[in-house]
């Protein structure tokens, strides 16, 4: 009986011990776990530089776009400027007949002869407008009087001629002239000059309304 009881008091005893070595090895296999958070410090590190970079990228986005954006305002105000709706810059077609009009009138208003200022009279009546037909209207009885006493031939040459703006129905030209002066048993002598001309479309058919003498 002693020798089963101590034989069982072995067996508590080993089983105890056994117990105790068990939770010795748990309490020192702890502070290995314990040693989990510090390992997880370049993690989290690393999530945190992850996460700044998609704030950068995200922050570079909006950046983008809104100078995308201040681009776009920006090409419609250029396509909006005085200097792009000039059509004598890009309408090569509507430029030469402006063009031509307004040289064929002034050929025709500042040439006369003695027995054609009647017809002249005439065409000035159809070739401008508003102020500049009230000027020439106000200058050609002196012109008539001239060409009758004198015998005075008036023919002008338009040396050349550029639009300067062209606009919807309303043209603006520097234009150049030679004019050859005759008289009776004289020699002719010619001089140039220099007009600013602006011209309006009426019907299809460019008068000129202002002309200017530079």
């Amino acid at each position: 009986m002693n020798a089963a009881r101590a034989g069982a008091a072995t067996t508590r005893d080993d089983g105890e011990a056994e117990h105790v070595s068990g939770g010795a090895q748990e309490v020192e296999e702890r502070p290995a776990e314990a040693s989990g958070p510090e390992a997880s410090g370049p993690e989290k590190r690393a999530t945190r530089s992850r996460r700044w970079r998609g704030l950068a990228a995200g922050v570079l986005a909006v950046a983008l776009i809104a100078a995308g954006t201040a681009m776009f305002v920006r090409g419609q105000q250029m396509r909006d400027t005085p200097a792009t709706a000039n059509r004598a810059l890009t309408d090569t077609a509507a430029t030469d007949r402006v063009t031509g009009d307004v040289s064929s009138a002034l050929a025709t208003v500042f040439s006369y002869a003695p027995g054609t200022t009647a017809a002249t009279k005439t065409a000035a009546r159809r070739l401008l407008a508003a102020r500049a037909l009230q000027q020439y209207a106000a200058l050609f009885g002196q012109v008539e009087k001239q060409a009758a006493d004198q015998e005075l031939t008036l023919t002008t040459h338009v040396v050349r001629a550029g639009v300067t703006r062209l606009t919807g129905d309303s043209a603006h030209l520097l234009v150049f002239l030679d004019q050859v002066y005759e008289r009776e048993g004289k020699t002719a002598t010619t001089a140039a000059a220099q007009l600013s001309v602006t011209a309006r479309q009426q019907h299809g058919v460019w008068q000129i309304v202002d002309i200017t003498s530079r």
